[in-house]
């Protein structure tokens, strides 16, 4: 249904970026299907998008390529994941009466499989008998899952306890800034060629607006004005 590539899931855990925005770029259908899951609770579908890319990445950053499994199957979880702790705040999450639906049929498949069996089953084994993706059991499954809050408590082996917001990494958002990396390389593409070489020079190469003149083989102030246009319109974009 989506694309995967070994070699660019590995090119992208080794920190291409290339590779890492083939693969977002071609599992953005993935994205935009949960997405739509979530609307109607009072943010963009841009906004949303964004969040589930950051899930989408994490999940191709701990994916296990030995996996016997695609890369959007494995994602579903830590894409829907990020959007819930996105809108977190905003209340429970609403899931439609069709996941709900689902979710009750494969735990019931899951116990039924283990009183029979006395194992658990697997999901191409629950594919076959529903009919369904393994990314709709996926996502079933996880939406299923009851909510944890920041604030519950987190019990240690000394029975002291602290809540969880306690453990959360303040780590630098490395992320965050593959996302705006990503994006704002996206909009450098878009430019002209005149427009590519003024940013590249000035941002890139660290060129003052003169050293661009220079080299473009016009005026300073053409440099000043064109750099302040495009700038004026990424922002937007952004």
């Amino acid at each position: 249904m989506y694309d995967t590539n070994t070699e660019d899931i590995i090119k992208a855990q080794q920190k291409s970026e290339d590779a890492m925005e083939k693969i977002v770029t071609n599992n953005s259908g993935l994205v935009w299907s949960i997405v739509n899951r979530f609307l109607g609770r009072g943010y963009t579908k841009d906004e949303l998008y964004q969040i589930g890319c950051i899930g989408l990445i994490k999940a191709i950053q701990r994916f296990d390529v030995r996996f016997q499994v695609k890369i959007s199957t494995f994602a579903v979880p830590y894409i829907m994941g990020e959007i819930k702790r996105f809108i977190r705040d905003d209340g429970p999450i609403k899931i439609s009466r069709s996941i709900k639906e689902l979710g009750v049929k494969i735990k019931e498949l899951q116990k039924d499989y283990l009183i029979k069996n006395g194992k658990e089953i697997k999901i191409s084994e629950i594919e076959k008998i529903l009919n369904v993706s393994k990314e709709e059991i996926a996502l079933a499954i996880d939406a299923n899952r009851p909510l944890q809050s920041i604030d519950e408590e987190i019990y240690e082996d000394d029975n002291s306890s602290q809540k969880k917001i306690s453990k959360i990494s303040t780590n630098k958002d490395d992320v965050g800034e593959l996302i705006d990396k990503i994006t704002i390389r996206k909009l450098i593409r878009e430019l002209k060629k005149r427009e590519q070489e003024i940013i590249l020079l000035r941002y890139y190469k660290q060129k003052s607006q003169v050293e661009v003149a220079k080299i473009l083989g016009i005026s300073q102030v053409q440099v000043s004005r064109i750099e302040k246009k495009i700038l004026l319109e990424m922002r937007k974009k952004l």
